[in-house]
């Protein structure tokens, strides 16, 4: 399950905060998925098709940037359940990977992550409330630093020309990165394309 985090809405289309979005978007485009299905007791909408050889689940939240685990929890419980070693159900947390916009990495930089705190992107940490877990794979796409005082209108306004064509380039290296986690998992990814940055 490839989470995309973003807030929906036409308003919200090519905002620093929806880089999530963009990259399920591309993902979905590239390998034909259509991402519009709606699934009982989840507020997103959902592809299901094959990348690299994985069936593979696209998401992207309809629950605005603060409140994602709505969305992600159901559809864990529905999609990821499996039995653990005592026959009790459990959520494959494992195959959960979450994409979002990260304003402490600079514009166009890649980080992936197995687990580990929100850093205050409040989509992740709505996430790991819901899941009751931090011990999810994320890979975070730097957005830049706000000014002072700005976070807010930062991270629902729009890229510059020149960050726009930097962010474009990196979605195509993330691209990559989520083919690496799906058939290699997340050590590997994290070796090969942390620090990454389109030039």
């Amino acid at each position: 399950m490839i989470v995309g985090l973003g807030n929906p809405g036409k308003e919200y289309d090519g905002t620093r905060h929806n880089v999530g979005w963009e990259l399920i978007d591309r993902i979905a485009a590239a390998n034909q998925i259509k991402v519009d299905q709606k699934v009982r007791g989840a507020r997103a909408l959902v592809g299901r098709g094959v990348i690299a050889g994985e069936k593979t689940m696209l998401v992207k939240p309809q629950t605005y940037m603060n409140l994602s685990g709505e969305a992600v929890l159901p559809l864990a419980r529905q999609e990821l359940a499996e039995e653990d070693a005592e026959g009790k159900p459990r959520v494959a947390i494992e195959r959960i990977l979450v994409v979002c916009d990260d304003i402490h990495l600079p514009v166009g930089k890649l980080r992936l992550r197995s687990k580990g705190s929100s850093g205050g992107q409040n989509g992740l940490k709505n996430i790991a409330l819901r899941l009751g877990t931090q011990e999810f794979s994320r890979l975070r796409i730097g957005v830049g630093e706000p000014p002072p005082g700005q976070q807010v209108d930062w991270v629902l306004g729009k890229f510059g020309r020149a960050d726009r064509q930097q962010v474009d380039d990196t979605l195509i290296v993330a691209m990559g990165a989520v083919e690496v986690w799906l058939t290699q998992g997340i050590e590997t990814a994290m070796n090969r394309f942390n620090g990454e940055q389109a030039i």
